[in-house]
Parts: structure tokens; sequence; C-alpha cells
């Protein structure tokens, strides 16, 4: 069997890029994946973290490399996609998961963090597209998985420019869904998950409701689970949307 016609079975090894892994859903989707026997390119900006968990999956003979990563600054994106195709040959996967949640009310007027949430939520994404487009349009497959909310399905309040980066985040992969007929587009809604995502609020009117809001919440392993799954899919099989929310959450 040649190369080509292996990473394309669903059981075998692929090799997935994955953004914001030093934390949190990123941690969590490492941890499983490599356990799976995906081979990994891990990135973040807290390097010690990252350098941290690929030792660690390495001992148990995972296959992971790690580059720190901003995704905000495009040029850097595209160098941690260009370290991926060199370390490995190829790539079948990119998980867009990097993200930040400052949440404030509007009048607050946190320009700086709306700015920030749009950097990285909405920009972070589109260079995480761009990265890796032209190659797997040029080989013929590829899958983008795009981390959401269900702040993507509904907004609010103190939320409202977070919502708007994860609306587009469901609007900009189902765009490249329906632009592309070789690539899958999978976007992945949690609900409330543990996370250090709330510590990043600074207004204190969020900061309380979202302590109560995470009375109820899920651990990222449930949406690394939900990636697992939609990458386990066969190549004509196409997971575009999961929603994965705590059983007992109204929200």
């Amino acid at each position: 069997m040649t190369t080509s016609a292996t990473h394309h079975t669903p059981e075998s090894s692929k090799v997935v890029l994955l953004t914001g892994a030093s934390s949190g859903i990123g941690e969590a989707t490492a941890q499983l994946l490599s356990a799976l026997g995906h081979r990994l390119v891990i990135g973040a900006r807290r390097t010690d973290r990252l350098e941290q968990l690929a030792d660690t999956l390495k001992a148990k003979g995972g296959q992971v490399v790690w580059r720190a990563l901003d995704v905000t600054d495009q040029q850097d994106v595209q160098a941690f996609a260009d370290f991926g195709r060199e370390t490995f040959g190829h790539i079948d996967v990119i998980v867009n998961n990097a993200g930040v949640m400052p949440l404030s009310p509007l009048n607050a007027l946190k320009v700086d963090e709306w700015n920030r949430m749009i950097d990285v939520n909405i920009r972070g994404v589109l260079h995480g597209i761009a990265a890796v487009l032209p190659d797997m349009e040029r080989q013929g497959f590829g899958q983008v998985i795009n981390i959401s909310s269900i702040g993507g399905l509904s907004v609010s309040p103190t939320a409202a420019v977070y919502c708007a980066t994860k609306y587009a985040v469901r609007a900009i992969s189902d765009g490249l869904r329906q632009e592309t007929e070789k690539l899958r587009v999978t976007v992945i809604c949690p609900g409330v998950v543990t996370s250090e995502l709330a510590d990043t609020i600074s207004d204190t009117t969020a900061r309380d409701a979202m302590k109560s809001f995470r009375s109820v919440a899920i651990t990222p392993d449930a949406i690394a689970r939900a990636v697992a799954y939609a990458i386990a899919q066969p190549d004509d099989v196409d997971v575009s949307e999961l929603v994965v929310r705590p059983t007992a959450s109204p929200y």
C-alpha cells in the first residue's frame, strides 16, 4: 500500500497541528490524540508548558514536536505550519483552538480586550486556515477543525464581543466547507468547560457571573473526544458541527 493511501484510513496516524495547546481543551486534545497514535505539532505562547507537555507525551511513546506560537501573527502561524510539514512530510489536520475570553459589559469600554478577542479568536483562525489551505488543496485531502463555543449559538450579557467572535468562527467554517469538495471542515461548540479562560476576565461583574455560570462544567477531555471523533470519520464523511455541553446545563 502506498503512503498516500495509508493516511486516508481513519485508524491510521494523522499529522495534526494544534494551536493553544498549553492548557485546557488544547492540552486535553493533545493528550488524547497522542494516545490514539496521531503525530502532533503543538503550539502556544507559554513554551515552558508546551515543552513539559511534549516531554510527557513523548515519554509515553507519542510523536510530538512543539513550537512557540502567536496566532495573531500570520507569519508565525505560517512558520508553525511549515515546521510541521518539514517534520512529518505533510499535514492532515489543523485544530484552531487558541482563544481568549475577557468578558465585560460593552459600557465598560474595554476596547483593548475587544481587539484582543478579535485578533486571537477570529484572525487566529483565519491565519491557521491560510497556513494550510494551499497545501491541503494541492494534496487533495485535509481537515480544518475550528473551536467555536455555545457563545457562537446565542448571545449573553457581558459576552457580546466574545460571542461575536465565536459566531464569526462558525461563519468562516461553514463558508470554507461550502467552498471545498476535498477538505473536511468541522466546527466544535463547547458548552461550559473547566479552563483557565475565566481567569482572563478583568471585569468584576463578568468574573462573578462566570463563576456561577461555571458551577456546572464538563472537563476539557469531553471536547478532546469530539475532536478525535471528527478526525476518525472516513474521508467522505464530514462532521460539520458538534455542540458538546454539560447534561445539567440550561445554556
